[in-house]
């Protein structure tokens, strides 16, 4: 009997960055690509997919904001990591040039990765839903004066030319992925260099988050992440995901959950997974 074939869901049309991630992490994968973030992560809810690819962070640019938000409500599993090398490309036409190119279409994430390249070239840049989508409504166009900041292989997709490689400000772009998932029923084996994901929610009294990190300190857990969401439009609730670095199983990691969980309302286990090896070659 053949194994059945993954599907993986992804945000945006096909040649994205999420896209050429998915080919380059699973090899023989089916893409499902989705309208948006929401879309991705409730088809692996609903069983329309076995996993969701989506991307969180950028060198350059920083969060990706929507994800963020998404996580804490998404009800999945985060069960590895992802670097991806981001190389950007300016897209056009078969019949246009650089110098034709007066205004160039893609998502705000990787517009914000090049605006030195388009201030130095003078073009005006225009928002859309995703970078192969956006390539996409240029070929369809098809005018010289617009151009597509996308990927070479959304490039390929479309039938549009390469008008100019690697035209991001920072020549170590990259983009790390979250691969997500339902929880499986048991956690990866303890070994080193795995990170685990925990989202949590401190106690209203004085000095709550101070003393909940404490216990991070006190037993040498390494934290890599920290972010906070408002909860429900209050600006007095907040919720908290973070990264450490262990896993759950770990004496010492066990030790700083315990203390935190005294401070804590709420503190749930979100992810664990292997480190991508993209974070100790570059160390």
């Amino acid at each position: 009997m053949r194994n059945k074939k993954l599907k993986i869901s992804l945000q945006g049309a096909l040649g994205s960055y999420s896209h050429q991630a998915c080919t380059k992490l699973f090899k023989n994968a089916t893409a499902v690509p989705c309208d948006s973030f929401d879309s991705a992560i409730d088809f692996v809810r609903k069983g329309k997919a076995d996993k969701a690819i989506l991307p969180v962070e950028n060198s350059t640019y920083g969060r990706v904001a929507d994800i963020h938000a998404l996580l804490p409500d998404s009800k999945l599993f985060i069960t590895a990591e992802y670097f991806l090398p981001v190389d950007i490309c300016m897209l056009g036409t078969k019949g246009s040039s650089l110098q034709s190119i007066k205004s160039a279409m893609s998502h705000p994430v990787l517009i914000g990765q090049c605006k030195k390249f388009l201030r130095i070239n003078k073009i005006r840049s225009v928002a859309g839903y995703d970078t192969a989508g956006s390539a996409k409504i240029v070929a369809q166009k098809n005018k010289p004066e617009i151009g597509a900041i996308a990927s070479k292989i959304a490039a390929k997709i479309y039938n549009l030319k390469v008008l100019n490689e690697k035209i991001q400000d920072n020549k170590n772009n990259t983009t790390r992925f979250l691969i997500m998932e339902k929880k499986p029923k048991h956690f990866i084996k303890k070994e080193k260099k795995v990170i685990t994901s925990i989202l949590f929610q401190v106690r209203n009294i004085p000095a709550a988050l101070y003393k909940a990190m404490g216990g991070f300190a006190t037993n040498n857990v390494n934290m890599i992440k920290l972010e906070s969401y408002m909860l429900g439009g209050s600006f007095k609730a907040t919720q908290f995901f973070a990264d450490i670095e262990g896993h759950p199983e770990d004496d010492t990691v066990k030790r700083a959950m315990e203390e935190l969980s005294y401070f804590t309302t709420k503190l749930e286990i979100i992810g664990v997974y292997k480190q991508h090896s993209f974070r100790y070659k570059s160390e």
